[in-house]
């Protein structure tokens, strides 16, 4: 399968030449050597040549807000319907699971809660073909203060917790989205809330976080990986 990697945003200079570019995470993720990627960097106005360029597609995070509006966003807007519209199948993890709201007119602001770090559970809404039986709840890693904070009128909720209403959202089977981040390691979430302690994030709620991040912490990034497959290959893989 032919996957195109829509980059939203980089990995921080100072932990990208460990861990990669977040596209690299999601390569990673789903196996370099299970599918084809392609990468476009959207930020810098590199857009693919139609929406059936690639077979199935995945939005990335960022560091920008989806409120900032930027032109490139815009066209990102318009991509995301195109690929709705030819009912191609797309993936939006962070960033990518609150533009994809905003395209379809939902509310994406600052949360009042604040931040959200380190590991997050989150509870499964109703049924979806790409689970197994039995899969009601996963935890993997957070770090967002920007939420989804309506429900849009063509989706459907799939995870939620506590801290995140509409953390997982599924869009008439052809969009999935997620708030967190299965493709962040332990160890790379441990070192960006260190990085971002104090400058970005609250002492607490970073220290917080790095409770969360112990060695032996059971984060389900692998089984997510899984429903994603499915999703973008529509259950080819299994």
């Amino acid at each position: 399968m032919k996957i195109g990697i829509l980059a939203t945003g980089i990995t921080p200079d100072t932990l990208i030449g460990q861990y990669g570019s977040y596209a690299d995470m999601f390569v990673q993720l789903m196996g370099p050597e299970a599918h084809s990627y392609s990468i476009f960097d959207v930020r810098d106005g590199e857009f693919p040549a139609s929406a059936d360029q690639c077979e199935g597609w995945i939005i990335t995070g960022s560091r920008c807000g989806v409120y900032d509006n930027l032109p490139w966003m815009q066209t990102l807007k318009q991509l995301i319907v195109d690929i709705y519209e030819a009912d191609i199948p797309l993936v939006g993890i962070c960033f990518g699971h609150q533009i994809i709201a905003s395209a379809f007119g939902a509310k994406v602001e600052k949360y009042q809660g604040g931040w959200g770090v380190g590991l997050h559970t989150y509870a499964i809404e109703g049924e979806h073909s790409f689970l197994d039986a039995g899969e009601r709840a996963f935890t993997i890693n957070a770090m967002h203060q920007d939420q989804v904070l309506e429900l849009p009128p063509s989706a459907r909720l799939f995870a939620t917790s506590e801290f995140c209403r509409y953390a997982g959202l599924v869009y008439d089977n052809r969009i999935l989205t997620l708030q967190a981040h299965p493709e962040f390691s332990i160890d790379y979430e441990r070192e960006l809330v260190r990085s971002r302690k104090s400058a970005v994030v609250p002492d607490e709620v970073a220290d917080k976080g790095l409770e969360t991040l112990t060695k032996d912490a059971k984060v389900d990034s692998a089984l997510v990986a899984k429903w994603m497959t499915r999703f973008l290959t529509r259950g080819r893989a299994d």
